[in-house]
């Protein structure tokens, strides 16, 4: 495949054009949304032939396609990063300057595309840029929400929900495919009858109806004309009003079918703290997952005449239990659409699904009630059954006498369908997402399986897109390494290790330090636009971005502030390296625990950021509705990157690998990805510390660990605790964050007290915290490690991770 041939002439004209066919005013008199739009478009036109070429020649070489099934995809912003990867930056950025507009501020009129939340969002994003990067075929399938999972308010140092309607502004780079809509349907029942040949068929009748329409998104590859995409389904209803109920005045029930679809796409991730929540989320994946399987087969059914070759040619990567269900509705339609036998079905079924695996936790497996799965999915539920009771037998033969390998195991049991369960029956591949994490899962969580059938089980260490991360996001560094060893890290980030003989540099050294300043001056303006605080670009910015989890233990980090400011106040004389501790995080809106947290950051940030008697020595910020376009400004801003996670309980992370990549130090546990990054960068150049992950599973077996004891012996975390419940980040109720003390000390609000050993961890944690101050004080010694850090990152590209996922799961040509 060539390159994108951009034409600059061609891109000014219909800009100009656009702009007045759009908005019906000239481009003199365009706004800067306006504007935006017109941009969007006329890259759209640029690269809509590569997009046909690219699906041209897939048919024509016949290569093999993974669909890679996702509930999120935190794409961000496209425009920027769609100008980059066409490398189309400076004819682009003059024709905006002859029409006197800055392409920065055009590309911030676009709003983050609101499809994602967290890191298993940033994966598969960075999954589709890496897999059109390296020339394979590839879809991604999910969801068009149209308010995402929520926009981020603090009201009063709370958390706010309300809606983002990121699509207020139309997608320019989005194409409707109706000519390609599937019908979805949920309820009703099943009725058996018999063919010609003696076989039972399956119909389902009396059920509800939606239609899965696509939009088709660019997903440009890096310099090389390959253009793949990712595709969203929006649900509409088959009919958009009963007129009949209408006309007799039951307008409810002529909406019916409106008020269905419109549901399913309105948010990612409804709260399923109650049933309804649950039965939502069950059709949203249902939705999205039999409409992508229906309309796969129809294609591979177009270009082949034999379904049985399926797995050949297509593979359905399952990103988590979400889409899981795809195991039992590819059954569903080779059974009931294709007349095959059940052994033939799961053949090709069994070849065609692979599972990765982003959960170490068990309660974050997927189960769904029995009675909801079988009233929504009534056929689909019947093939699950019979999925059951076939592996059940499996069990009870190859072990004898051992019903616990039955409840371990079994797809449904006491009531529930277990998805990662059925995942793993069904699929030819499971994959753990870090090196310690498919350890976990083979010896602890999912041992059985792994006895079972071991050749399933492999790894592959998440990555993240460079080009995303340092290319766009740190133009500064990124300009700099080229500099010094030319372009080539841009699509083989492993070339990156050439800069770490510099780092011995003192000139190359000072370059970094002064580069890394700017990022920070250009985070603190942020800070000051949006949070209206002024902080210090030359304190150390301590930063944990992530998505608000106990395990996660941001409570850890601002229990630790607590401390400090207590420290500070007891010695006012102590000459402190001034710091600023940056948080960003949603927490899930049903998550009481997780928005009490982020109340108790926003309350401790205003007590410490208004008292004059500590000089500034400590401040607090929390970013408002963290996100992938002000991540890409706090990565490269950071010195001192937080990845303290509960040993055992993170799966990989990838903020670390973004942090790592931007020359951040990383202060952590020894969990995750974050074992990975030591091991590339050096022990010595990280700030370690806390339990094992046998520790922490040790602990967790045998239940010894009380943290009263803690409590009762030291003064310094007993001061702090004492201070969430005796008003003094509360004054106006003292009572406010009882539950967190409770969640440290007592069971009233969980069932074993500290669950992810804050208090045990806390004393290594300050420790930590102690060395990074000591280090920090020595310039020459920061820089260096820091630029150790971003030469040995070249490990942590997702390029990597998809030639793994090519390699060992999907066996995929490169279009020629």
């Amino acid at each position: 495949m060539g390159g994108y041939n951009f034409d600059k002439d061609l891109f000014r004209k219909r800009v100009r054009e656009l702009v007045k066919l759009d908005s019906k005013v000239s481009i003199e008199d365009a706004n800067p949304v306006q504007i935006y739009k017109a941009v969007g478009f006329a890259i759209k036109e640029q690269i809509i032939d590569p997009w046909i070429d690219t699906r041209k020649k897939a048919k024509e070489q016949d290569v093999k396609m993974v669909y890679y099934l996702s509930m999120e995809f935190l794409m961000g912003r496209a425009l920027g990063n769609n100008i980059l990867n066409i490398q189309a930056q400076n004819d682009i950025r003059e024709v905006l300057e002859e029409f006197g507009v800055d392409l920065n501020l055009i590309e911030d009129q676009e709003r983050d595309w609101a499809l994602g939340n967290g890191g298993l969002g940033r994966l598969a994003a960075c999954f589709l840029d890496s897999l059109a990067t390296l020339g394979y075929h590839a879809y991604g399938c999910g969801i068009r929400y149209k308010y995402g999972m929520f926009k981020q308010k603090i009201e009063d140092g709370y958390q706010k929900e309300v809606p983002d309607n990121w699509l207020k502004i139309a997608n320019p780079f989005e194409i409707r495919r109706d000519s390609q809509r599937q019908e979805v349907r949920f309820g009703g029942y099943t009725r058996c009858e018999t063919d010609e040949h003696g076989n039972p068929r399956y119909i389902q009748e009396g059920y509800q109806a939606v239609v899965a329409v696509p939009y088709d998104l660019p997903v440009i590859g890096y310099g090389n004309g390959v253009v793949n995409t990712l595709r969203i389904w929006s649900a509409e209803p088959v009919e958009e009003l009963d007129l009949e109920s209408f006309d007799q005045g039951e307008y409810e029930k002529a909406n019916e079918q409106n008020n269905l679809a419109e549901t399913i796409c309105k948010v990612l991730y409804p709260n399923d703290n109650k049933y309804s929540g649950k039965e939502l989320r069950l059709k949203q994946q249902y939705f999205f997952v039999s409409a992508t399987i229906q309309r796969a087969v129809e294609r591979y059914m177009e270009e082949h005449d034999d379904i049985h070759g399926l797995h050949e040619k297509v593979c359905f990567q399952m990103n988590d239990t979400h889409p899981t269900v795809a195991v039992a509705e590819l059954m569903r339609i080779l059974l009931d659409e294709y007349g095959l036998g059940w052994d033939e079905a799961w053949a090709i079924t069994t070849k065609t699904c692979a599972y990765t695996n982003h959960t170490i936790m068990a309660e974050a497996l997927e189960k769904w009630p029995i009675d909801l799965f079988q009233r929504l999915l009534p056929r689909v539920y019947q093939i699950v059954d019979e999925i059951n009771r076939r592996f059940v037998n499996e069990i009870r033969s190859r072990y004898p006498g051992q019903p616990e390998k039955v409840q371990k195991m079994a797809v449904l049991y006491e009531g529930q369908v277990r998805m990662a369960n059925m995942a793993i029956v069904g699929g030819f591949s499971v994959n753990g997402v870090a090196k310690l994490h498919t350890e976990i899962l083979e010896k602890q969580e999912l041992r059985d399986f792994y006895e079972m059938m071991p050749e399933k089980f492999n790894n592959k260490t998440n990555g993240i897109t460079q080009r995303r991360f340092l290319l766009h996001g740190n133009p500064l560094l990124a300009q700099w390494v080229t500099d010094h060893i030319g372009d080539g890290w841009i699509t083989n980030l492993p070339e990156i290790k050439k800069i770490e003989p510099l780092a011995d540099d003192p000139e190359c050294r000072r370059q970094f330090r002064e580069i890394k300043y700017q990022n920070k001056l250009r985070l603190a303006e942020y800070i000051r636009e949006y949070n209206h605080i002024e902080v210090n670009p030359e304190s150390i910015f301590d930063v944990q971005v992530k998505r608000l989890h106990e395990y996660k233990r941001q409570l850890l980090n601002i229990l630790h502030v607590m401390y400090l400011y207590n420290q500070l106040k007891d010695h006012p004389e102590w000459d402190m390296v001034p710091r600023t501790f940056i948080f960003g995080a949603k927490a899930a809106a049903g998550y009481r625990i997780a928005k009490l947290t982020i109340k108790l950051i926003n309350s401790v940030a205003e007590v410490i950021n208004h008292d004059p008697s500590i000089n500034g020595k400590i401040k607090v910020v929390f970013i408002e509705d963290y996100r992938v376009s002000n991540a890409e400004l706090i990565f490269s801003a950071s010195d001192v990157s937080e990845q303290i996670s509960t040993a055992s309980k993170e799966a990989s992370g990838t903020g670390n690998m973004k942090f790592m990549l931007n020359g951040a130090l990383t202060l952590g546990t020894m969990d995750g990805a974050n074992v990975e990054i030591v091991e590339e960068a050096g022990a010595e150049n990280a700030f370690i510390f806390g339990m094992s992950a046998e520790e922490v599973i040790r602990y967790e077996h045998d239940g010894t660990y009380d943290p009263m004891t803690i409590f009762n012996s030291d003064e310094g975390i007993r001061r702090v605790l004492m201070q969430l419940i005796n008003g003094f980040y509360s004054p106006e109720d003292p009572e406010l964050f009882r539950p967190l003390y409770n969640s440290l000390l007592n069971t009233k609000d969980t069932s074993r007290a500290d669950t992810y050993f804050i208090l045990k961890d806390f004393r290594s944690y300050a420790e930590a915290q102690q060395r990074v101050e000591a280090a920090y004080r020595d310039q020459e010694w920061w820089s260096r490690a820091a630029m150790i850090n971003v030469a040995n990152a070249g490990k942590f590209s997702s390029d990597r991770t998809i030639q793994e996922y090519v390699d060992d799961i999907w066996h995929l040509d490169k279009l020629k």
